[in-house]
């Protein structure tokens, strides 16, 4: 296993990650075009030069800053790629200086690659909060072994090992902490400022930052298999997955080119070969219709407005996987929520004690004593609330799987468990009609009174609901729980309908059902493994994936990093603004190049104006879809 240059690497990547955030190194390749082809078209206007010396400079300058994209045009043509915007502007340009407009030729060219020095900066300006996403990549892991420690690639750790993790370092791998506790910078993950509290036993999420202790954590993942790696993954593949609005915009492009071409050759010989025109004036005019029909805005700012959309949805904790689901997000009209660990903390907790001869601190005593020695998260539940030590000496413990557990405590027999578990102990005892599971307890067959644990709900998801409701979005939650359960958290969090007693594949049988409906787009959201079926199934799969199961993260097409239900609101607002300023972008680039199409082939704009069309339109398109990532949502 070979040793990691941590500190030389590290710092290495630290300074390209800056450089890349200011230009990337085509932009500064393109300034440098820019500079050299402005210095010789200056020199070319220069009157004291000979018009042949003039020519040349033109034509260097042109060279400069067109060579590469007559380049293209020539390879493509090779690959039968032949109706793009290079090849568009190649012969509209070298058009121009068969005429003599040399001036006009290398103004084409140079506006063109100003505008795609703003495409490249409005993209960069873009993947930034993608590219910070991607920061959370860890460079090393501290394998512990022993007394020695060796530094190695987070890809050479092995599941089982321990790794150390020093304040201020990356977590590189998930696992359990096995020594230590600390506060760990989960915001990378989450979009959550706020650090969590770890310790013992504790999940240690790789991509998050130790803040404060040393951690020892034992790898329970490789690396490939873990949640930064799975992260980076979703991110750097969601552009393969283009909406349908992109795929219409490309299409369109390989329609239109080939007509616009056929109208500037129409343009080009039917009026000086049947109306005795002029052929120059309408070479010209061919020439510049050719330059005014490029549809580079089109092309350019439409995936870059979804690029742009899904940049902003992750600064937020919300990974979307491909501009398809973010424009599908439009579409959605019903939501259907799983419960446990969805709208609820997954978590239990005891929401009431309900003693009958005794006090309440008497009894929750009691039953922490014999459920101290129990792992099941009922058990764990009651420790916690109870909240201190436990001195009762507990003996004779038994734990019987579905009904409850018994021991003998300072003497005494007490039993702890379902109504079930008092009945067949000849306990005479009143079933609670409490919601959630209630645990009764007795002492020496006296029965003393019960505890209710339920799983609360998540402190954002009635507003969440509420939000989701203003605007029109039918919410269902789906939940395998009993009625009582089921209605009592659906009525606390004012939900439309609820669905109780479910299995997987009922929960798939209801999504079909409500997608069957007319015009009704499905979203479910969930987190389990149990999950994953109707995650697949609905219309548009959104998975929790801060605590949820790697197998519904990988079912989903989104992804609520910080698991907040209300995150959902926030994405379809990100998606709904996206939607606004593709449609804007669409119709500026279609009118304005109608108009000017119409304006260059009756002779009225020249070339000049002509670059405007074409640049102008781009870069206003450019800056518009920039705005997605200047937003607060």
């Amino acid at each position: 296993m070979k040793l990691y240059k941590v500190e030389s690497d590290y710092q290495t990547n630290k300074k390209n990650h800056r450089v890349k955030n200011v230009l990337t190194k085509e932009s500064k390749m393109t300034i440098t075009k820019l500079v050299l082809s402005a210095i010789f078209l200056i020199l070319a206007t220069n009157d004291s030069f000979a018009d042949s010396v003039s020519i040349g400079l033109y034509l260097i300058a042109f060279a400069i800053i067109g060579g590469e994209i007559v380049l293209n045009a020539v390879k493509n043509l090779f690959k039968g790629q032949v109706f793009d915007e290079n090849f568009l502007m190649s012969i509209a340009t070298i058009g121009a200086l068969i005429i003599g407009q040399y001036p006009e030729a290398v103004a084409v060219m140079y506006f063109y690659k100003v505008g795609d020095l703003f495409e490249d900066i409005a993209v960069n300006r873009s993947k930034r909060s993608i590219s910070a996403l991607l920061s959370v990549k860890p460079e090393f892991a501290t394998i512990k072994d022993g007394s020695k420690t060796l530094v190695v690639r987070p890809e050479q750790v092995k599941v089982g090992q321990t790794i150390l993790i020093k304040p201020g370092e990356k977590i590189p791998l998930d696992g359990k902490v096995v020594l230590g506790q600390s506060s760990v910078d989960t915001s990378a993950l989450t979009g959550e400022s706020m650090p969590r509290e770890i310790t013992i036993g504790d999940d240690a999420l790789s991509g998050s930052i130790n803040q404060g202790g040393v951690l020892q954590v034992k790898v329970t993942k490789v690396y490939n298999d873990s949640t930064v790696a799975k992260i980076l993954d979703l991110v750097q593949n969601s552009s393969k997955r283009k909406a349908n609005t992109e795929k219409f915009i490309t299409r369109f492009a390989k329609v239109y080119t080939p007509i616009v071409v056929a109208m500037a050759v129409f343009l080009a010989l039917v009026p000086p070969l049947l109306f005795n025109g002029e052929w120059n004036d309408w070479v010209y005019r061919a020439l510049v219709f050719l330059v005014i029909s490029c549809p580079c805005a089109l092309v350019i700012s439409v995936p870059l407005s979804f690029f742009g959309g899904i940049g902003a949805a992750s600064k937020q904790g919300i990974l979307v996987k491909g501009s398809n689901y973010l424009e599908s997000l439009n579409k959605v009209n019903t939501i259907a929520f799983d419960k446990t660990g969805t709208l609820t903390k997954g978590q239990f907790s005891v929401t009431s004690v309900n003693p009958k001869s005794i006090s309440k601190d008497e009894l929750l005593e009691i039953a922490a004593a014999i459920e101290s020695n129990s792992n099941h998260p009922i058990a764990q539940s009651i420790v916690t609330a109870f909240g201190k030590e436990i001195k009762s000496s507990v003996s004779d413990y038994k734990e019987k799987a579905g009904y409850g557990v018994s021991a003998t405590i300072d003497g005494q027999s007490v039993i702890a468990g379902n109504f079930k578990t008092m009945k067949a102990n000849g306990i005479d005892v009143v079933e609670s009609d409490g919601v959630g599971t209630i645990v009764y307890i007795s002492r020496n067959n006296e029965y003393l009174g019960n505890i209710v644990i339920a799983d609360s709900p998540k402190s954002d998801s009635k507003a969440a609901i509420a939000s989701l409701r203003k605007r029109g979005i039918k919410t269902v939650m789906l939940t395998g729980d009993n009625k009582a359960i089921g209605e009592d958290i659906a009525l606390k969090l004012g939900l439309d309908k609820v669905y109780t007693d479910l299995l997987p594949e009922d929960k798939v049988d209801i999504v079909n059902d409500l997608m069957s409906e007319t015009d009704n787009k499905v979203a479910f959201v969930g987190d389990g493994i149990n999950d994953t079926p109707v995650l697949t199934q609905a219309d548009l799969g959104i998975a929790m994936g801060g605590l949820g199961s790697d197998a519904a993260v990988d079912a989903s097409d989104m992804v609520i990093m910080s698991d907040e239900p209300s995150k959902i609101a926030k994405a379809m607002d990100i998606a709904k603004k996206t939607r606004e300023i593709v449609v804007e972008n669409i119709t500026l680039a279609l009118v304005i190049k109608i108009l000017f199409l119409l304006l260059g082939a009756v002779g009225i704009v020249g070339m000049w104006q002509a670059v405007f069309a074409d640049v102008g339109v781009t870069i206003i398109a450019v800056l518009n879809a920039v705005r997605l990532q200047l937003k607060k949502f």
